[in-house]
């Protein structure tokens, strides 16, 4: 059978990125540790100065390292973020023509079910984390807008805290985009008091049901309230697109 695909062969910057790239994500350059002088690299390397700058082109753009010029300078690890993994998500969603129901669609699929897995682990610190987030959203129910942001940060922190980091980024991709979304609704049509205060007690519901372990009606609960919540919120705006959205 005749082989007619071409293979990827690395380029040396590649090659250079990938063993920096290795050793931070191992921990074994730790955030805001200088990486040796470029005439070191080089020889350890064995490559000349602009493939060694390719490949900190690569590197600072996946966020991993940052240049500082001048006579100080040089390239300082960055620790891998997943808001770098939700800029580029959020534009292979835009250009996918992806809608706002879709999003909302996907969030229900990740954030009922971490609720469950909150409250079935019984862990006191993120119990005591998400109490923190839920007093942050008390103390912004004054000001609609503060609160719906409050509000999505929680929303956020309760896939963050379920334990599961593979759901805790994908929530994160969400994030950006429902939080987005939410500030538009609500510059347009401002929260009641009431409402805020529903949505408020709703997840001060969400946080005993954690509290007390009990995960089964925290993923019911949590379910019924975005729902709710994603009905008001979609309500004639399902078919928006995300570049209208990111405009």
């Amino acid at each position: 059978m005749a082989i007619s695909e071409r293979v990827h062969v690395p380029k040396t910057a590649e090659l250079v990125a990938n063993q920096i790239r290795r050793q931070i994500v191992r921990g074994e350059l730790e955030e805001g540790h200088n990486l040796p002088a470029e005439a070191e690299l080089m020889e350890r390397f064995g490559v000349s100065r602009p493939t060694l700058r390719e490949a900190f082109r690569i590197l600072e753009s996946e966020a991993l390292i940052t240049i500082r010029r001048g006579s100080r300078g040089g390239a300082q690890v960055l620790s891998p973020q997943a808001e770098v993994v939700a800029r580029l998500a959020g534009s292979v969603l835009q250009f996918r023509r992806t809608t706002v129901g879709d999003v909302y669609a996907a969030r229900l699929l990740i954030e009922p079910p971490a609720a469950a897995m909150l409250a079935e682990k019984q862990d006191p610190a993120a119990v005591e984390q998400l109490r923190e987030y839920l007093e942050l959203e008390a103390a912004a129910m004054g000001d609609h807008q503060a609160f719906a942001h409050a509000s999505a940060v929680f929303h956020e922190k309760v896939a963050e805290l379920a334990g599961n980091n593979t759901l805790s980024v994908f929530a994160e991709i969400l994030a950006e985009i429902i939080d987005r979304h939410t500030a538009e609704v609500v510059r347009k049509q401002p929260s009641k008091p009431a409402e805020i205060k529903a949505a408020h007690k709703a997840h001060e519901r969400l946080f005993d049901l954690v509290a007390a372990g009990q995960a089964d009606k925290a993923r019911a609960h949590w379910d019924d309230h975005m729902r709710a919540i994603g009905h008001w919120m979609l309500s004639g705006r399902e078919s928006k697109t995300l570049i209208e959205l990111f405009e």
